[in-house]
Parts: C-alpha cells; sequence; structure tokens
C-alpha cells in the first residue's frame, strides 16, 4: 500500500489542491468525497496515486477563517493567527468591513493588523485618525508606503501565519510582492503543479516567508463584503471586546442589548463608553446569524 504523507494546502480550483510538503515538492492533488471544502493552511493527509494525489483526510484546524451569508459560505485561510487588513487614503474605506474583519479575528482567536498603506499620499493623516478607534479596540496598526520601504513591517509577519485580506486597489499586491520576493514566481510553480493550461488558480494562495519563522501569507481576492452568518451567537458577543464587560451586569440573564429596562449595554453606550454603531453592528451579525440557522 502505498503510503501517505502530510502537506500544506497553498492554492486551489475548485476539488483540484496544489499542497506543498516539507521537502519542497508541490503536488496537483483531488479532495476525495464532496462533504469536505478545504482552504489554503489545511494540513491534509496525502496518497499518491497516478498522475497526483488524493487528499485522504484533513488535519484538525487551530482557526478557520470565512464568510459566509444565509445562502453559502467561502473559505478564506485555514490554521492561521492573523488577519491582516490593507487600507490606503486614495479610495474610499469600508470601516464596516474593517470592523467585522475585527470581529472575525476575535472569534477565530487571531491577531488583528491593520496596515496603512501609502503612507506617502495626501489625505494620509484623515486614514489615520479614522484608524485610530481600531486601535482602541486592540487592533495593531502599522504605517508603511509598500512601494517605498517594506522593511518596518516585515516584524509584523515574521513567524506568524497570516490572511491579507482588503478591498481591491489598496496595495495588497505590492504589500505581498515586497514581503515575499519573487512572489510572482512562485504563482507559476503552484499553476503548473494545478495544470493550468485547464485550470486557473486561484481564489486565494499561500505563499512561505523566508527564513528559519515557519511563517506564511495566505493572500485572498479583494472583498467587498465578509458575512459572518456562521458565527455562534454567544462568540460574537464575546468578539466584541468593549460590549463584552458590561453583558454580564444587565437586569436580565437574557437581555438583547435593544429596549430592556437595566441594560448595562445601553447604558454604557449612553455614557459614551460603547459607540451606537458597534451595538448595531452587534445586533446586525446576530440577525445575519439567526437567518441562516433558521
Amino acid at each position: 500500500m502505498t503510503a501517505t504523507r502530510i502537506g500544506l494546502v497553498v492554492a486551489a480550483w475548485r476539488r483540484h489542491y496544489a499542497v506543498r510538503f516539507g521537502d519542497g515538492e508541490t503536488l496537483s492533488c483531488v479532495l476525495k468525497g464532496r462533504s469536505t471544502t478545504l482552504a489554503c493552511g489545511d494540513r491534509v493527509v496525502v496518497r499518491r496515486v497516478a498522475g497526483g494525489g488524493a487528499i485522504e483526510s484533513v488535519e484538525p484546524r487551530r482557526s478557520l477563517v470565512y464568510r459566509s451569508d444565509a445562502f453559502r459560505e467561502k473559505l478564506v485561510a485555514a490554521n492561521v493567527d492573523q488577519i491582516a487588513a490593507v487600507v490606503a487614503p486614495d479610495l474610499p474605506v469600508d470601516l464596516e468591513l474593517l470592523h467585522r474583519w475585527g470581529i472575525a479575528a476575535a472569534i477565530e482567536r487571531c491577531r488583528y493588523l491593520i496596515v496603512l498603506n501609502k503612507s506617502d499620499l495626501p489625505g494620509f493623516d484623515v486614514l489615520r485618525t479614522r484608524a485610530a478607534p481600531f486601535g482602541a479596540l486592540g487592533a495593531v496598526l502599522a504605517e508603511i508606503s509598500a512601494t517605498r520601504d517594506i522593511e518596518p513591517l516585515v516584524p509584523e509577519f515574521r513567524g506568524r501565519r497570516s490572511v491579507l485580506i482588503g478591498q481591491s486597489g489598496m496595495g495588497k499586491s505590492t504589500v505581498l510582492n515586497g514581503l515575499v520576493p519573487g512572489a510572482q514566481a512562485r504563482v507559476g510553480e503552484v499553476s503548473t503543479a494545478l495544470d493550468s493550461g485547464r485550470h486557473t488558480t486561484t481564489e486565494a494562495a499561500l505563499y512561505e516567508l523566508e527564513g528559519p519563522d515557519d511563517g506564511w501569507i495566505v493572500d485572498s481576492p479583494g472583498m467587498k463584503t465578509f458575512g459572518l452568518a456562521h458565527a455562534d451567537p454567544h462568540r460574537i458577543d464575546e468578539a466584541f471586546v468593549d460590549i463584552a464587560p458590561y453583558v454580564g451586569r444587565c437586569r436580565f440573564r437574557d437581555c438583547r442589548h435593544d429596549r430592556e429596562p437595566g441594560c448595562a449595554v445601553r447604558e454604557a453606550e449612553a455614557e459614551g463608553a460603547i459607540a451606537s454603531h458597534r451595538i448595531a453592528l452587534m445586533h446586525t451579525l446576530r440577525a445575519e446569524a439567526a437567518a441562516r440557522g433558521a
């Protein structure tokens, strides 16, 4: 019987996956069965077969970042310990997306890094001011101009397993190419492994960082929406670090933090300790989760 090996999913096309092994080999693999979906960052058990490999099982995940609504879900990355969002001053920044990514990071117990890119452009001071509240909520803020000097950002990724996300046009690709020299060449290697004459990667791709720290970055496509309908409502409440300390202080144990008397969350809002838009977002995410579960 052919021996199995454990490898890392580095790219995907439908049910075809590029899996990289510890010796550097990248193999085109097909996932057996239809009940499982994989993401870049998954560690999988592979058996070599004619023409490539067969993925037989998935190792337990440390984390899973994905977006969902009431009807469908899309996996973004597995086993990450950092969600890194890229924003810039020359395009409108969707602040709700930034909040949603922060909630996703908290739910998966990941570090949340916001990369403030294009620091050399006019309007950067405004971007810095708009980002400051996220720092108060626990996000790490890093200011750079990726086209000029990427070095200040390198320590934020060294030794970490990150997923890089952002709206289109924010400079995410420039950040990636600065952090991973030769990234485009690695795209070519993955395309060859997946036989890109027939298949086109990829909705996400994983790039290993140079050095002994075992770090990597999953690059995801530009995002306009990020639903969290899959999230457990209790985890949603806990993920709002500004709201969670007040949840247990309400008069009623099942308080929905809406119009109930004696609601500690609403009292904190009235005192300015919690921003109204954060409570509104919490209710929106709860409603999304309820619609999915209905």
